[in-house]
């Protein structure tokens, strides 16, 4: 689906392509675990992780709908600019390369990957979400995901 309504899946379309290829390729290594995907991708070929990612890639994301909380949004912003969010994910966070669009995706799904990362359950980013996400609180992780979620 790629456009997911369910907030425990991402959102894939407008993701990056390169970034949609590499984690694919982590799930079928086993660098990225999850009980849904990681038996999805294990029988694709190199060839069907590029038409996959390429196919998602040039989808449009349709708007997630979310009722933020405006304080929790402009405390988001804040925390996004302190810890230099845009460095690797761009203005607005439309992501490059194998950094991924994480604007307008689902409150639920940002929470839990920031989560992931703060508990090392995610590790496949080389080190970097979680050295971001290590000092962050879990207010501080409700707000960006706040803030993320509407930026479309």
């Amino acid at each position: 689906m790629e456009n997911s309504t369910s907030p425990d899946y991402p959102v894939l379309a407008g993701q990056t392509a390169r970034y949609l290829y590499l984690e694919l390729r982590d799930f079928k290594a086993g660098r990225r675990s999850d009980p849904r995907m990681s038996p999805m991708a294990a029988n694709l070929s190199p060839e069907d992780m590029h038409d996959l990612a390429d196919y998602f890639a040039a989808q449009q994301p349709v708007p997630v709908v979310f009722k933020a909380d405006p304080i929790k949004v402009d405390a988001g912003r804040k925390k996004a600019a302190e810890v230099l969010c845009t460095m690797c994910h761009l203005g607005g966070f439309i992501g490059q390369n194998e950094m991924p669009r994480v604007a307008g995706q689902h409150y639920q799904y940002i929470v839990k990957q920031l989560e992931d990362f703060r508990a090392r359950r995610r590790t496949n980013d080389a080190g970097s979400m979680t050295s971001v996400t290590t000092g962050l609180s879990d207010a501080d992780i409700e707000n960006l995901a706040n803030y993320i979620v509407n930026l479309q």
